[in-house]
């Protein structure tokens, strides 16, 4: 069984963002589940579930990840969801 695949069971390395904690240690985390990412000044990320997650990248850096995430997943695939104005 192929990892990330439809179908699996298991989690492929696409299928959450890798971040960093404050300490160093790595964490992965589902970006669909992210509700907001903020600078306290450093940067905090907050779940749907209320829990949050201090690590060491910029909110630039998060956000870059989830759009790439999003985009790996198709998420934005429809043209007004990706801000497109008009569809051809």
């Amino acid at each position: 069984m192929k990892e990330g695949r439809a179908g699996s069971h298991e989690p492929g390395p696409n299928s959450m963002i890798e971040l960093t904690r404050l300490n160093g240690k790595p964490i992965s985390l589902n970006a669909l589940y992210i509700e907001t990412v903020e600078a306290f000044p450093d940067t905090t990320i907050t779940l749907t579930t209320g829990r949050k997650y201090i690590v060491k990248e910029s909110p630039k850096e998060v956000r870059k990840k989830v759009t790439d995430f999003c985009r790996e997943i198709q998420v934005l695939s429809n043209p007004y969801l990706r801000g497109d104005d008009d569809e051809e």
